[in-house]
C-alpha cells in the first residue's frame, strides 16, 4: 500500500520498508530495532537463509524471501558465510511474508529472530511478498528504507526520503568494506553429517584466495579437493601474490559494482592473467576477470538471486541448478577476441561463465561452492585441480 502522511501512534505497524518511488509497506518489525537503507531484492530460495544473509555479497541490500516461512531450521554458527569480522557487514535487511517460525532443527542453537538482532539485521514480515516481487520485476531494485520501531509512530514521509538520499550501489566498491586487512590460512573442508567439517591433512596444492568478500563454503571446497588456501584482499599485488608462490588463484564473490572494483584491483588481475597461473573467477572475480581481458559489465534490472537457476555447461552440454547471488553481469557483446561463453543462464540468456583461450581459466557468474543449495557446480572444483595439476606438470 502506499502512505504519505506519518503513522498515527495507534496504528498496529511496528514495521516499514519506503521504497524510493514512495510506495510504503507496513508491518511488523523483527530482529534488530531501527532503520537501515539498501537496495531491495528478492530470493527464490525455500531454505538456507542464514547462509544467505551472512553471504558479503549481500551487503549494502535489503532481501525479499519469497518462499512464506522463514526460520524453521533456526541459526547456528556453522552456517554462517562471511570468512571475516569486515565480512559481518552482509545484508542490511530482510522482508517476510509469515512471522518468523519457532526453530524446529537438531542443529539450531538459537532462534532466527534473536540471530537476527545479534547481526544488527532488520526484519519486517506480514506485508505481501508476492506484489513487492512483482513491483521489483517491473521496476527494478530500488533503493529502500527499512525500519523496526517497537513503539510504533513511523513516519513514512521521513523513511522515504532517507531511501532517496542513500547513494546506491552503482559506482560502489563495497568490496573494500568486507575484507580483512590482514592474510589468513584456511584447511576447513565442506561439512558433512555425522562429523561436521573435516581438516585438510596432506595439500596436494597451495591456491591464493583473492578476498573480495569470499564465503567460508568457497574455502572448504578447495580444501576437499586438495587445496590449501592463503587469502589476501583485493590490494595485494601481483608480485606479493607470485611471492607466496600459489598452484592456483582464485577471484572471489563479493558485493558492489565490479566497474568500481577494478579501479582498484585491476593492474593486479591482469598481471595474474599474464604470469598464466591458473584462475578461478567466482560471481564478482568472474566480473573483475571479465573487465581485465577487455569486457564490459552492465547492472541488471532485477538480478538473479535464488538457489533454483538454471544453468548450460557449453563444455559438456549439461544443465545444472545453481545458486545466484548478482545485480550486475557480464555483457557477452563485449567479449574480446579469445574470450568465450561458457556457461550461460537458462531463465534469461545471461553470461553465466567464461573461457579464455590459451589460458587456464574457469570463471563463472554462479556459486560453485552453494552453501545454501544445490551442489551441481562443485564439479568446477575438481577442474581446477586439474587445471592446477596440469600446470604444474
Amino acid at each position: 500500500m502506499t502512505k504519505d502522511t506519518k503513522v498515527q501512534a495507534d496504528s498496529p505497524a511496528t514495521g516499514a520498508v519506503a521504497l524510493a518511488d514512495g510506495t510504503i509497506f507496513l508491518g511488523f518489525g523483527a530482529g534488530a530495532a531501527g532503520t537501515n537503507v539498501g537496495e531491495i531484492c528478492f530470493n527464490t530460495s525455500i531454505t538456507g537463509y542464514e547462509e544467505i544473509l551472512t553471504d558479503p555479497s549481500y551487503a549494502s541490500q535489503v532481501v525479499l524471501f519469497t518462499f512464506p516461512h522463514i526460520g524453521n531450521v533456526g541459526a547456528n554458527a556453522d552456517d554462517q558465510e562471511e570468512s571475516s569480522l569486515e565480512g559481518m557487514k552482509a545484508a542490511r535487511g530482510a522482508i517476510f511474508r509469515e512471522p518468523i517460525t519457532a526453530p524446529s532443527n537438531f542443529r539450531s542453537t538459537s532462534h532466527f529472530d534473536t540471530w537476527m538482532k545479534s547481526r544488527g539485521i532488520i526484519g519486517l514480515s506480514g506485508v505481501d511478498t508476492r506484489a513487492m516481487t512483482r513491483m521489483i520485476r517491473e521496476k527494478g531494485m530500488q533503493k529502500v528504507a527499512i525500519c523496526h520501531q517497537p513503539e510504533g509512530g513511523i513516519d513514512t514521509d521521513a523513511l522515504i526520503e532517507q531511501a532517496r538520499a542513500w547513494k546506491g550501489l552503482d559506482d560502489a566498491d563495497l568490496a573494500a568494506d568486507v575484507v580483512s586487512d590482514a592474510n589468513y590460512e584456511n584447511n576447513q573442508q565442506i561439512w558433512a553429517a555425522g562429523s561436521g567439517y573435516g581438516a585438510l591433512e596432506d595439500a596436494k596444492f597451495h591456491v591464493v584466495v583473492v578476498d573480495f568478500g569470499v564465503k567460508k563454503n568457497i574455502l572448504r571446497n578447495l580444501a576437499s579437493v586438495g587445496a590449501r588456501s592463503t587469502v589476501v584482499n583485493g590490494d595485494a599485488t601481483a608480485a606479493e601474490i607470485a611471492a607466496l608462490k600459489p598452484d592456483g588463484v582464485v577471484f572471489s564473490n563479493g558485493p558492489g559494482d565490479p566497474a568500481a572494483t577494478i579501479l582498484r584491483s585491476g593492474d593486479m588481475i591482469r598481471d595474474v592473467i599474464a604470469s598464466g597461473t591458473p584462475i578461478l573467477g567466482i560471481c564478482l572475480g568472474h566480473q573483475l576477470l571479465a573487465l581485465a581481458l577487455g569486457a564490459k559489465t552492465m547492472k541488471m534490472a532485477q538480478g538473479h538471486h535464488g538457489a533454483n537457476h538454471p544453468v548450460r555447461d557449453h563444455t559438456t552440454g549439461k544443465v545444472e541448478i545453481v545458486s545466484m547471488n548478482h545485480g550486475f553481469t557480464v555483457d557477452p557483446s563485449t567479449l574480446p577476441e579469445g574470450v568465450e561463453e561458457s556457461h550461460t543462464s537458462l531463465f534469461d540468456g545471461t553470461n553465466s561463465g567464461l573461457s579464455v583461450a590459451g589460458k587456464p581459466i574457469i570463471s563463472v557468474q554462479h556459486h560453485p561452492e552453494a552453501s545454501p543449495g544445490p551442489q551441481d557446480s562443485f564439479y568446477l572444483f575438481d577442474r581446477f585441480a586439474g587445471l592446477m595439476a596440469d600446470h604444474r606438470g
